[in-house]
């Protein structure tokens, strides 16, 4: 009975060592004699002992950080720029097979596009067409990536650090576009209100009456505001009157 129970107790360990339990967003792809033989999973599957090998691949969207660069612009301007690049594994067979590490080669990848697209911009490029670079980038690392298995859904330029003197350029340029702004809103203003004032005098030019109700209501807000003596100049038309009834 001993004798029997060795081959027993050695069947069940290869049978639990021969189950393996994939996960719902896991992929396995299974190897036996070295040849690619399908993929599996998910839930519980059987790989043969000794004679096959299971890969597993991982398919959620990975989020990955592009260390900063240093990237000399079209217009010979050097700054830093990171990225973040988002990508999952469509086929898990060509991610296995055509590439040792797709992480590692795709992160490489997306380093060298990141030089080689922003260096073909402009430094207002850079900073104003921000959606365009992206699209550019999510497109070239999708063409490329393609033969791994990989699709790359989405490149954000994180950040752009300028230089020192680069920063202090542009904020003397911002500082005067402000100041430009403020002279043409004054200019504007000024215009408007010389226009006002030629249309009132072409009034009291044709009707005189108008001046005086003008200085009698400027003589009624000014003794509401202060209480002392005020010499107010009258108009030489408004003493027409007495001196006729004085004559």
């Amino acid at each position: 009975m001993g004798f029997l129970c060795v081959p027993a107790v050695i069947l069940g360990i290869l049978i639990l060592s021969s189950l393996r339990v994939l996960k719902e967003y896991q992929r396995g792809v299974v190897f036996r004699l070295g040849k690619v033989i399908g993929l599996k999973g998910p839930g519980l599957i059987f790989v043969f002992p000794v004679i096959d090998s299971l890969k597993k691949v991982d398919l959620r969207v990975i989020t990955m950080d592009v260390p900063p660069q240093d990237v000399i612009t079209r217009d010979n301007v050097s700054v830093k720029v990171n990225a973040v690049t988002y990508y999952r594994v469509v086929d898990p067979k060509k991610a296995v097979l055509e590439v040792t590490n797709y992480m590692y080669a795709t992160n490489q990848l997306a380093q060298t596009t990141l030089r080689s697209v922003l260096g073909e911009a402009s430094l207002d490029e850079l900073l104003s067409n921000r959606d365009e670079i992206n699209a550019k980038l999510q497109d070239i690392l999708d063409r490329m990536t393609d033969p791994w298995g990989i699709k790359v859904s989405t490149v954000e330029v994180k950040h752009v650090d300028l230089p020192d003197s680069m920063q202090r350029m542009m904020a003397r340029e911002a500082e005067a576009e402000r100041d430009r702004r403020a002279k043409i809103i004054h200019a504007d203003a000024e215009l408007q209100a010389s226009k006002k004032l030629s249309e009132a005098a072409a009034i009291i030019d044709e009707h005189p009456s108008a001046l005086q109700l003008r200085y009698l209501q400027t003589l009624g807000e000014i003794a509401t505001e202060n209480n002392s003596t005020i010499a107010f100049p009258i108009p030489i038309e408004m003493m027409k009157t007495f001196i006729g009834h004085k004559d």
